[in-house]
């Protein structure tokens, strides 16, 4: 210390706009168009646009809205599929210093009412395919000074009118090429809102700061080890987490972003054959959709293609069914309230020499904190310690880091208990494995208590999945007189094959203690979110309703 008892190393030593500017992922596609300005960023359809061209559209974006009046921290709300124009708003709507607020588009009028009208939208921009939901939206939202802007994609040719008072290209044709992006003052600045899926009541608005985004967009390069210039294909909702920050990480990564309006897979292996596709993200269903689909869809298709895998736990079979196709799947863990991925299963070299059933297992699992993430551990909710790392003893998966949310929007009390002693409560149930890996054991309200004991939801799809004839499946609690609860299968069928409920108990029972098979099988399709996830709620419902009729 120094005679006025000041550090040594803070005199003279201050930060200045030579040596500190706040992050942010604008800066990505500004030095990717500087930098690479001739290569082709975006593809849909039969449009391209190269760095250089979708970094004016951007501008162009920004300048416009700018020009509508909007300003710092307004909120920008849109409804769009994986398009270019749901891309440029990435980098077009938080460069004017508004909020990016990403709206799932398979809500019910109702539900984006609330979300428009909770996050204040100042402009809505909305893809004519939902014309009619969103027609009804704004009408119950009764926002009257709301400005409203219709993306009329050419590669759509279904249903649905223009409902607002300009067109997407009309409103970037006022817009100058020129503007400059406007950085944060403050890398603490909001720059995406997202709203939770909303099961059990009202969405919670998320939302995420500027450094937090840049962080996670760079985690996503490093801990999936993703080589420049990556081609990468859009089957991940970029409204879900922002895309899990890829629109950002794919302008770090001066990559390729193949756009995809709908996940089916045998668009997906067509434009991995036709555009060289290298890598993608989805929930399990998506891989198991890819995993299952013909061998003849995948003929010619013979690159490295790396996945990631999140949303939900994977079931094992979907980790080895896209192993036996050559796939290699990543599974990366995280919440919405932590830029969508923040923990990844790291791989080791040695797990190579281990057999496909042990490696499965391994991949298996939530792993590790992501590079820019600074701890995921498991505590006991109540005391707050660690659990043991003995693979048994169960407890609360915590984040804490620069990958967590400022917390939720309008919403003090709730951001207050999220992040109680210091750390991002998740809700999910975990152990810590021996090697300092996190594995999920189930959501804390998915667990199911059967006299007295507990049953790992996931623990019995793991089994169910491992079943030939099963496409998919959801496992939640069924009332009963006897033991409280007990395990109630819903299971969907592959096409063209059938199976009994008697069969599939009996192929319970050779993977499970008779505790925990299952002891109702309801067949049909799983109702699933646009990301994939299963809509356990809508079971769980279902499962009472069942409890009346045995």
């Amino acid at each position: 210390m120094s005679e006025n008892n000041q550090s040594l190393y803070a005199i003279g030593l201050a930060k200045n706009s030579a040596n500190y500017v706040p992050l942010t992922p604008l800066t990505f596609i500004q030095r990717s168009a500087y930098i690479y300005p001739d290569r082709v960023a975006v593809i849909h359809g039969q449009r391209r646009f190269t760095w250089r061209e979708s970094y004016m559209r951007s501008r162009r974006l920004a300048s416009a809205l700018r020009q509508l009046g909007v300003e710092k921290d307004d909120t920008v709300a849109v409804v769009l599929n994986n398009t270019p124009e749901m891309f440029e708003c990435h980098f077009g709507v938080p460069a004017c210093g508004a909020v990016l607020n990403t709206i799932n588009t398979r809500l019910d009028a109702e539900a984006v009412a609330f979300i428009l009208n909770h996050g204040e939208a100042k402009v809505l921009i909305t893809d004519r395919e939902y014309a009619r939901v969103m027609r009804k939206a704004v009408e119950l939202a009764q926002r009257p000074d709301m400005i409203v802007i219709d993306v009329d994609d050419p590669e759509y040719t279904g249903p649905g009118d223009r409902i607002g008072t300009l067109e997407y290209e009309a409103l970037l044709a006022t817009g100058s090429e020129t503007f400059e992006f406007e950085q944060p003052a403050d890398e603490w600045d909001a720059i995406s809102l997202n709203y939770t899926s909303g099961t059990t009541g009202n969405p919670k608005g998320v939302v995420y700061h500027h450094r937090g985004a840049y962080l996670n967009a760079m985690s996503n390069i490093v801990s999936w080890g993703m080589p420049p210039h990556s081609i990468y294909l859009w089957t991940l909702p970029m409204f879900h987490c922002n895309g899990w920050c890829f629109a950002w990480t794919m302008a770090a990564n001066a990559g390729v972003n193949v756009c995809l309006r709908r996940v089916d897979p045998r668009l997906i292996f067509d434009a991995i054959r036709e555009h060289g596709v290298t890598h993608y993200c989805g929930a399990p269903i998506v891989h198991s959709m890819l995993a299952n689909a013909p061998e003849e869809w995948r003929k010619g298709i013979n690159h490295k293609v790396s996945g990631l895998v999140a949303a939900a736990p994977p079931p094992a079979a979907v980790i080895e069914g896209m192993a036996k196709i050559g796939f290699d799947i990543t599974h990366v863990y995280g919440l919405t309230e932590t830029y969508g991925p923040a923990s990844v299963c790291a791989k080791h070299d040695e797990w190579k020499q281990l057999s496909l059933a042990e490696q499965v297992t391994l991949n298996g699992r939530q792993g590790v904190r992501y590079h820019a993430q600074e701890g995921i551990t498991v505590l006991d909710p109540d005391t707050m310690e660690p659990v043991p790392w003995d693979g048994e003893t169960m407890g609360e998966i915590m984040f804490r880091g620069n990958l967590v949310m400022k917390g939720y929007l309008k919403n003090e009390a709730a951001t207050e208990e999220s992040f109680r002693g210091g750390w991002y409560h998740t809700g999910d149930l975990a152990v810590m494995q021996p090697d300092g890996y996190v594995k999920i054991k189930d959501r804390s309200k998915d667990i199911i208590i059967s006299g007295g004991e507990n049953i790992s939801s996931i623990e019995v799809e793991d089994a169910l999945y491992k079943h030939p004839a099963v496409m998919a499946a959801a496992v939640v609690a069924l009332p009963d007189d006897k033991w409280g609860e007990v395990p109630c299968a819903f299971v969907e069928l592959r096409d063209g094959v059938e199976a009994t409920a008697e069969q599939i108990v009996a192929h319970c029972r050779e993977h499970l203690a008779g505790f925990k098979v299952p002891k109702k099988i309801v067949f049909g399709e799983v109702p699933k979110t646009s990301t994939g996830k299963i809509q356990k709620f809508v079971l769980r419902e279902r499962a009472k309703s069942t409890a009346s009729f045995d």
